[in-house]
Parts: C-alpha cells; structure tokens; sequence
C-alpha cells in the first residue's frame, strides 16, 4: 500500500512540474518496475506468431493508365490502355470509366465486352492474372464563344498520364484537378502532357480566337444495347426488344432498326417516340428532343408458326459505334426446346440475365444468351422444339403400398416399404421420417440407391441415369424407429412416413411379439377384419399373387378387381360346395350369335375376367381337373351394363359335365348367393399367421442390413388399410398387456 501511495506522489509532482513549465516531463532512463502479472502478459503476447493472411486486401489493382486524346472538329476522340492485375480466383469486376465515354474496348487483340452498373463501364475478368485493357474514347466537346472544353473521367489507377492534341499552335489549356508536365507545338498543333488525379472528372478547357458555329451538322454517333425476348407459344414467335440509346455526338432525328424477315411490327412505345414509319425490312424511328442524350423503345413483333424450327438473325440499329445486348427465350406450355448460337452470340447463365428483360418473361425459361456485335461476323439464333400435349397427370403416383412392420419386445420397430410406382418425371421420393426413424436401405427397379439427406427430410432416388421407365417398377427402402421399449401393459403407437406421392391404397401389416396380448386398435388406419368379405378377399388375394410373384412361383391373370368391371368386360368368383376358393379354373365365354370364343383362367382368389364382348346372347363354361365342368347357356349380355356370373363347382363323381339353361335374373340371384356363401378365409386379427412379407424382413434383418436388430421369431400379425394417402403420416394406436 505505502509503494502505491509513493507512486501516486511522484505522478502528482511530476504532472504539477510540467503544468508549472508547460510541457510533460520526459522519463528517467533506467530500469521499470512492473507487477508480475503485467510483466507476464507482455511476455505472452509477445511470444504469439504474426497471423498473416492469405487472402488480398483488394481483389484487383489498376496499376497505369495511359491516354491519348486529339480534339475533333466537335469531339474529343482518342484511346486508352489500363493495365493492371487480378489477385484472386475466378472472375472479377473491373470498373474502367463512367459511361459513355467507351466506343470499343479489347484486351489481346479480342474484343471484350463490357457491361454498364453504376454508371460505370465495367469489365468482367478470370484471375489470378494481369490484364492490360484497350479501349477507344469518345466525348462531347462544348464550344461556346471563345472557349472549349470538355470533362474527363479518369480510371482509378495507381497514376493516370494524358497525351492531348489541340488543333492551334500555342494554345492556353488548362486541367482541373491535374498537373501539366509538358507541353509543346507543332504543325499547327499543341500536344500537352499531363498527370490527372485517378478516379477523378478532370476538366479541361482552352480558348479559341473564332466563335463556333458550326454549318453543318454534327455526325451522329451512339451507342445501342438491345434486350430481346424470344417467345415460343403454339401458334406464333414472338420478341419483344427493349432498345437502350446513348447519343455521344450529334443531334439524331431518327433511328433506324432492321425487322427479321416474316415477322409483323405489332407495337412500339417510347418517351420520346414522336412517329415510326415501317419500310420493306427497317423500321424507323422519328423522336422528339433531338438533344437528349438517352433515348429508350420497346419494340413488340410476332410472325405465325408452320414448323418446329425458326432461325432469328440479330437484328441491329444502323451506324451505332458499338452495339451489345442479351436473349432470353421462353416457351408457353409442355416444350423441350434448343437453341443453337453463332457468331458472337455467347450462351450466359439465366440467373445473369438483364433484370429488365427478365421481367417481361410469362413462361418457362430454357435458355440466354449475350451478343457484342462485331461486323465481320454478325450474331444468329436458331431454334428446334419439340412440343407436348398438355395432360393433367401427376408426376408420380403409387398403386399400391404394401408396409411391413416387425416390432420387438424392447418398443423398436423395423418397416420395410414397398411401392409400385408410375412416374412421369419426379427424380427423389421426399419421406417425412418421425422423430427417432432413419431410412437403412433403398432399393430402385432391383438396383440398390442410396437415400440423400435433405433440408426438409429424407429423399430416395426414384430415377437414376439411363433409367426412364415408361411402366409401372417397384420402389423399396427399410426404416428403423427406436420406439419405446414395452411395460407390462399400456398404450403404444405405430406411424408410418409422410411421402409425397399420392398412394392409392397402403397396406400394412403389423407383426408384434407373441408375449403380448393386444387389443382396442386406433388411428388413421382400417383394420382388414372390419371390411365386407368380398373387400377382405380381393385385399388378401392381392397380397397372395404379389407374394407369388416376388418368388417366381405360379400366379394367373394378374390382380383382377371384379368391382371395377368395365363396358364390355364379364367376370365372377369360382368356388367349391363348400365355399372355398378354386384357383386355374378354366373360363370359355362364347358369342352364340357369331361363334366368338373368349377364354381366361381363375386366380389365386378364384376370380376370372374376360374383356371385349359385344352384346347379345352368350354361353359360359368353367372346367377345372378335379371339379365337374358347369355350363350356362343363353345368357343375354348387355355391353353397357357388365355384370358379374358366379360357378359353384361340385367334385368330379359320376357325371363329368353339367349344362344349365336358365334366366338372367335367377343367374344374377344364384352369383349373390355364391358371394355369400364363400368362405373366405380370412382370421380375425390378432389371429393372423404372418405372411411372406414378415417371414422376408426377417431373413433380410439375420443377414443383409447393416445393422443388428434382435425381431421376435414368433407372433401375430395385425393387418389394416387405409386408401389415398397423400403426404401425411399414418397412425395405429393399440392397448397391450402381456401374457
């Protein structure tokens, strides 16, 4: 405490001894003492490395520019080189000067184009690199009486020098801001040089001994950048051109502008349009205020369609010193198009594109382009498509869902769904996984995907390249839930994921553990055992043919819906005395009128199908191996009406054949009967025996996923259904105990 007091003390004495001499007291050489903790933060920053970075301060540097300008009779006309460099990658930027003070502009002997933002001319660059950029000026010049002058803008380099040719020897030019260096006179001439502040207007102005009043007018030079948009619609070509002039020198009364050959002027605006007269290939247009220095048109023009292909030449306004502009094509409706370019029509990307033009555009986009027009070789566009009938399809729909799901004693569950699917065009299968679910496996039409992660969920590849089926092909992927392990008894729940196609009809399947007991079931899904019996029988056949099909084992005539008969189709249900179901039975439908014979073969659900009859009187036999054949004759069929014809078939004994005639009306009441009488084997669930599909999951969990999953090996199926599912999730809720 006394050292802190002492110090105190000397910083008062000193601070009174420098207010008494006016000045602060210097310090003693020698030795400071300082705190240990002080002492020992100097130390620590001292001993820290020098961050140095990688990366420029600036992207670019003008390092020189050099101009030389002569005075013109009403212009200052003349040319400049910048030369400098790019640090960093990729393209860069450059502003050069403030427009319009540049005609033309190269670099390497190649023309560079340039483009306008913020009043700036600017060059766009690929570095690292140095770059050394020529371009030719052009600026009004301003006589009045005894004096002339001008305003340069100056490029923003590290030093500007200027070289200026003024007609008359020993001429006063002055430059403000800016320094003279030399000057000198000959022939008529004086040439001054110059250093100009960089980034700076420099103006500089001299007098004349002689008023100026020129007698002839001055030759008019401007500069053009059109913006076109080419619309593709069913019965016309379209473009719409938006014209931006820049008058340099001159006062113009009119503009002239060439029309593509076939094409109809179908309107023209502007500010300052006074009039426009077409001529045979040119439109001309008459303004007002010549003296303005801007002048903008929109200029719309169409011509009718009779091909898939047109060739647009570009265009341009006569006697422009220099001429740019972009191309933006659209096509109205279902269109592949494709542009081809020459000349110095450069293909850009659409998100470059003028935001102007893209502004008029009402279509799809397809391509964009930019021009710098150069006379020896002049832009061109040509255009081929290909269009399609507008349809009101989706992109992509699934039949059918069939959704397995194994769930274990510990709450995790394991689903395998399967997706026959009709696509048009969608590449991925968005899946709303719920909290806790990761997608393992995927497989496309038999080939093995790999799911992608999105910022809004999962995504399973639908299309792959060279794969574009015109079909139906199935969509599979596997998914684990971790769930919530089981208590002695309670309440649990099953989701299923959003997806963003439209499902016709989801099935699911739930098999769960044989230790628990489970009933009172909920949610978004049917449970199959309270369905009609016929719904329960097309339902359970359809599972049964899939399953034979997976294993390349017999199944016939597909999945037919006998509740979706179509005009002219005929089918029904073949079973036994005893109700049951009898597949491969043979079905002869024939036209007694024409002698027409239409066959077809019962499936695993014991239904038959036969399409194209026409109306009129009819006879149906049905024949099987072991079951006597049954006939029904005279049978009036109405095209319009389809109905359904039922067999109950009795085994083979005595007799081999039974041929029935009889009524339309008893024949309709003897196939209701059959409906009714068919026992349809379907157990009430909590009963069900697990089907294929749960005996498949669980060959692929010993073996084929990535992970392991101990599934119980013994247990109960649960079956339900739930018809159009689009993008939501699908729920079941159940009560447990166990056993």
């Amino acid at each position: 405490m006394r050292i802190y007091l002492t110090i105190a003390i000397l910083i008062l004495s000193f601070t009174t001894q420098a207010q008494d001499k006016g000045s602060l007291p210097l310090p003693a050489s020698g030795n400071v003492t300082l705190p240990l903790d002080e002492y020992n933060k100097l130390i620590e920053l001292a001993s820290r490395p020098v961050i140095k970075s990688d990366v420029p301060p600036v992207s670019y540097a003008i390092k020189r520019a050099d101009l030389k300008l002569r005075v013109a009779s009403e212009s200052v006309l003349g040319r400049a080189q910048c030369d400098g460099e790019i640090f960093v990658k990729g393209t860069t930027k450059i502003p050069i000067v403030s427009a319009p003070a540049i005609l033309n502009a190269s670099q390497a002997g190649k023309a560079l184009p340039l483009e306008q933002e913020g009043g700036m001319q600017t060059a766009i660059l690929a570095g690292p690199a140095e770059f050394s950029i020529m371009f030719d000026m052009g600026i009004p010049l301003s006589i009045e009486a005894g004096r002339a002058s001008f305003n340069l803008p100056v490029p923003m380099a590290g030093s500007t020098q200027l070289s200026l040719e003024i007609p008359g020897e020993h001429t006063n030019v002055r430059i403000n801001p800016g320094l003279i260096t030399g000057r000198s006179s000959k022939s008529g001439q004086t040439v001054i040089e110059a250093t100009l502040v960089p980034g700076q207007t420099t103006s500089v102005w001299w007098t004349t001994r002689e008023i100026a009043a020129p007698a002839v007018p001055r030759e008019v030079r401007f500069l053009s950048e059109v913006k076109t948009l080419v619309s593709v619609s069913e019965a016309d070509l379209k473009l719409a051109v938006l014209a931006d002039i820049t008058v340099i020198q001159g006062e113009p009364a009119q503009f002239r502008v060439g029309i593509p050959s076939g094409f109809e002027i179908t309107g023209i605006t502007g500010a300052s349009l006074e009039s426009e007269e077409i001529k045979t290939g040119e439109l001309i247009l008459k303004v007002s205020g010549a003296a303005r220095r801007s002048h903008q048109f929109l200029i719309s023009m169409e011509k009718p369609l009779v091909d898939t292909k047109a060739d647009i030449p570009v265009r341009g306004f006569e006697s422009a010193q220099r001429e740019t502009g972009e191309f933006l094509i659209e096509g109205e409706g279902s269109i592949e198009l494709s542009a081809t370019e020459r000349g110095t029509l450069k293909r850009m990307d659409l998100k470059e594109v003028n935001a102007f033009l893209r502004s008029l555009a009402r279509h799809p986009q397809h391509a964009a382009f930019r021009f710098h027009r150069q006379p020896s070789d002049p832009p061109g566009l040509a255009l081929t498509w290909n269009r399609f009938p507008d349809s009101s399809v989706l992109t992509a729909s699934a039949e059918r869902a069939v959704i397995t799901t194994l769930v274990t004693s510990e709450g995790r569950s394991l689903t395998e769904v399967k997706l026959v699917l009709k696509n048009q065009a969608q590449p991925f299968l968005k899946v709303g996984l719920p909290p806790g679910a990761s997608i393992l496996t995927a497989d496309v039409a038999g080939e093995k995907v790999k799911p992608v992660q999105g910022p809004d969920g999962s995504r399973v590849p639908l299309l792959r390249p060279g794969f574009r089926p015109s079909g139906s092909y199935n969509v599979e992927f596997v998914m684990m839930h971790a769930g919530t392990p089981f208590a002695k008894k309670g309440d649990s729940e099953l989701s299923l994921p959003k997806m963003d196609i439209p499902i016709n009809l989801l099935q699911w399947e739930v098999f769960l553990p044989e230790l628990y007991k489970v009933k009172d079931f909920g949610g978004d899904a049917i449970s199959t055992n309270l369905l009609p019996i016929n719904t329960q029988a097309i339902l359970a056949s359809d599972e049964e043919s899939s399953a034979l099909e997976q294993v390349g084992a017999w199944a016939v005539s597909g999945n037919i819906r006998l509740s979706q008969l179509l005009p002219g189709q005929m089918g029904g249900i073949i079973v036994d005395a005893s109700g049951g179901l009898i597949p491969g039975t043979e079905v002869t439908v024939t036209n007694i009128d024409t002698g027409i014979l239409h066959t077809a073969v019962s499936d695993a659900g014991g239904r038959w199908i036969v399409s194209n009859l026409q109306s009129g009187r009819h006879k149906v036999s049905a024949s099987s191996p072991y079951f006597q054949s049954k006939t029904i004759t005279d049978i009036f069929y109405d095209a319009n009406r389809p109905s359904r014809f039922n067999f109950q078939l009795e085994v083979k004994g005595i007799e081999t054949s039974v041929e029935i005639s009889t009524s339309a009306e008893s024949l309709e009441h003897d196939s209701r009967r059959i409906e009714r009488e068919a026992k349809i084997h379907i157990p009430a669930v909590g009963l069900n025996q697990a089907s294929s599909n749960v005996v498949n999951l669980q060959r692929r969990v010993a073996g084929v996923l990535p992970i392991r999953v101990d599934v119980p090996r013994a247990g109960n199926s649960y079956r339900f259904v739930r018809p159009l599912v689009l993008d939501e999730e699908t729920r079941v809720t159940f009560k447990y105990k166990s056993k």
